[in-house]
């Protein structure tokens, strides 16, 4: 069974020809009417949280919020208490992270008053529950990074990179080429390889036939555009996603349903797409000092995740007790989320070094 979208995709498949995946996962997810992140749906039916499609680790618990919130204001008062400074997330979900953060920075003097808070969010349902999580903040929103106004920055992006479209490769005898979306002869999407060798294969690695590889360019690009805007205005990005910190084979696109896994080509627009991100790739674009990228249950366990859930603890029933044990061992754990998700930070080298990471800086310029 497909979707309005997948027939829209296929008709224009059947009229042009084949497409990539990249361009597949545009559509699929940023389809201005149809598309996953875009279509209109009643509050109560966002595809995040439990009953949504997938589980983000704010929605898990507030200490996570309130660290990132914690580590931001750290890098404000380090950048030298600049006012305005710009705090950008890149797509914040219901709102939850960013409401965690301001609540536990409110007592730093003069972080909030210097605050100018922009939203990059395509999203009408999720801006709508940004703008109820965030009330009193007046946050102004942006379909795009490169909209946000320049000036002194603090950016946050937890698993965003990871819905940024990808490329698929295939190492055939011949050489590398590109896996693309086509048509079954029922007219149905299928996924096929490209008849000829990419233009690509010169920025993939050496393998065996068999081998897979992904690129992501929007993700090279973005985290370009972050950091030229970093080493113009000064300032600090924290990048949090599922990943690996080097280039490496294999195809790891993958789709979610209800949290349960899907056919990548199976009812776009209703399905959520998502590949790992290749950290290495970022900090090489980024072109500015860059730390990490490190495992998230470290770099939580650095920023005092356990003083935290044990101060939270203190004033909770012993079922409270019991959850934020539960949550704290799903952010760090290494079987769930400490290992897999990792945390790169991305700096202007006019300050000292950020918390949560290793002495030495992994690149500067």
């Amino acid at each position: 069974m497909t979707s309005e979208l997948g027939r829209l995709i296929a008709r224009r498949i059947a009229l042009t020809g084949p497409i990539s995946i990249a361009d597949f996962m545009s559509e699929a997810l940023g389809h201005p009417r149809l598309g996953y992140y875009r279509r209109v749906m009643p509050l109560g039916a966002i595809p995040l949280g439990a009953t949504g499609d997938f589980t983000t680790a704010p929605e898990i618990s507030q200490m996570f919020g309130e660290l990132l919130g914690a580590w931001l204001a750290e890098r404000w008062l380090a950048m030298g208490r600049p006012a305005p400074v710009r705090l950008v997330e890149l797509g914040p979900g219901r709102g939850t992270l960013m409401a965690d953060a301001l609540r536990a920075t409110r007592a730093v003097p003069g972080f909030h008053a210097a605050l100018d808070l922009r939203l990059v969010e395509t999203s009408a349902p999720l801006r709508a529950a940004q703008r109820t999580a965030l009330v009193g903040f007046s946050p102004a929103w942006h379909e795009r990074f490169d909209e946000v106004p320049a000036g002194p920055l603090l950016l946050i992006a937890n698993e965003f990179f990871d819905a940024l479209p990808v490329r698929q490769f295939h190492r055939t005898a011949e050489g590398w080429r590109e896996r693309m979306v086509g048509l079954a002869p029922d007219g149905t999407l299928r996924l096929a390889l490209a008849p000829g060798l990419t233009p690509f294969a010169a920025v993939l690695p050496d393998a065996q036939a068999g081998a897979e590889a992904e690129i992501s360019e929007a993700g090279r690009a973005l985290a370009a555009a972050i950091g030229a805007r970093l080493h113009q205005d000064g300032g600090w990005a924290l990048i949090v996603d599922y990943g690996y910190d080097g280039s490496t084979l294999g195809s790891s696109l993958q789709a979610v349903r209800g949290h349960r896994g899907a056919g990548i080509l199976d009812r776009p627009g209703e399905t959520d797409l998502s590949a790992h991100v290749d950290f290495a790739a970022l900090a090489a674009a980024a072109g500015v000092a860059t730390f990490g990228p490190v495992a998230q249950g470290d770099f939580l366990r650095r920023l005092g995740i356990a003083r935290r859930a044990h101060t939270l603890k203190r004033q909770a029933s012993p079922e409270q007790g019991r959850v934020i044990d539960a949550a704290l061992a799903r952010l760090i754990a290494p079987d769930q989320m400490g290992t897999l998700f990792r945390v790169l930070a991305m700096g202007d080298n006019r300050s000292a070094q950020p918390a949560g990471f290793s002495e030495t800086p992994s690149g500067a310029t």
